[in-house]
């Protein structure tokens, strides 16, 4: 096992390359330590190197409606108003805690991606 530090591209590119190579090592063997190793090192070389912004607390909300079969019906309902998540979702008014409370709740979604900042359409 020969491991170093992921420092360059040419070092993650050669790093995928070995991790693609092991993918199919038995379990307890001296190659599954190193893949376990090499999958680490390229996990932080891929964090730092090529982050992943936090999504628009809306975009979010459209996903999750998307993915689940949600319809704008069923959000308005679960805020108690029509208007208000045209308004949301139409970016003319932020999200209150009270809404992110309960869009977390309803649909068993992290609050984190909900509390991320955004601008309003006309700002």
């Amino acid at each position: 096992m020969d491991i170093k530090l992921i420092k360059s591209e040419h070092d993650y590119e050669r790093s995928l390359a070995r991790v693609e190579s092991l993918m199919d090592a038995t379990e307890g063997s001296q190659e599954l330590e190193e893949l376990e190793v090499l999958s680490t090192l390229v996990n932080a070389y891929e964090e730092n190197h090529f982050p992943i912004d936090a999504p628009n607390p809306i975009e979010f909300i459209k996903n999750v409606m998307e993915f689940r079969g949600i319809t704008q019906s069923e959000f308005a309902a679960l805020l108690n108003s029509r208007s208000r998540a045209a308004e949301i979702l139409g970016k003319k008014r932020k999200l209150s805690l009270s809404h992110i409370r309960a869009i977390s709740g309803a649909w068993g979604v992290p609050t984190e991606p909900l509390i991320q900042d955004y601008s309003l359409e006309n700002q």
